[in-house]
């Protein structure tokens, strides 16, 4: 049977130790054809199964092989390895979020006012990365290189863009860096793992914050 792996073996890392897990922004990925593309994503939904599953540090190339029904080279020339494996099912989910807060329904969309997207928008970062967890927590090593991402960047954008509709006080992108350090990664685990707050407990933390935006505004 395969030994788990670790979650990004150090053989890929720079020098500094760490593996660079910058986000790819939906519109920056490489165009695939679509049969190329349908079977990268099956092989992602599977990998993402068997994190669910099994925790993400028994996903193995092999494993992924195995029950996607493929050859384990299948696996290789897709993802070049399984630090790439990572980054691509990371990827993956990242964009699930994104597609859900610029373009899904409300009141998380484009298609509800300012504040009501603002409301929503914490919520379902907590609960997303918290259904992703050991993952996430993985990405959010370096936090360094967390905050030049793109991903952190769209993150970034969109609530400063929902501040400035919603004409909020203060310097926008401080209070939009502000916001999203609420919604932190490593602070999120810390309070829901190590103090025992519920997730609900932090959803309405977070709605207390952009009430009192709101009411200043």
């Amino acid at each position: 049977m395969t030994e788990p792996l670790p979650l990004f073996p150090t053989a890929q890392a720079p020098p500094s130790g760490q593996v660079d897990l910058t986000l790819t922004v939906t519109e920056e990925r490489p165009r695939l054809r679509a049969d190329a593309a349908r079977n990268r994503t099956r092989l992602l939904e599977v990998a993402a199964e068997l994190a669910a599953e099994r925790g993400i540090g028994n996903v193995t190339m092999e494993a992924v092989a195995t029950a996607a029904k493929v050859g384990k080279g299948t696996v290789f020339r897709r993802f070049g390895d399984r630090a790439g494996l990572m980054l691509a099912l990371l990827d993956h989910h990242e964009q699930q979020l994104q597609t859900a807060f610029l373009t899904g329904p409300p009141p998380l969309g484009p298609d509800a006012p300012a504040a009501e997207r603002l409301r929503a928008f914490g919520p379902a970062v907590i609960r997303h990365e918290r259904a992703h967890r050991d993952l996430y927590l993985a990405a959010h090593g370096d936090l360094a290189r967390h905050y030049n991402s793109p991903a952190n960047h769209l993150r970034l954008g969109h609530l400063a863009l929902l501040l400035r509709q919603l004409k909020a006080p203060g310097d926008i992108e401080l209070v939009a860096h502000t916001l999203l350090g609420y919604l932190g990664t490593l602070l999120a685990d810390h309070l829901l793992t190590q103090r025992g707050m519920s997730v609900e407990r932090l959803e309405a933390g977070w709605y207390d914050l952009v009430e009192r935006l709101g009411a200043a505004a």
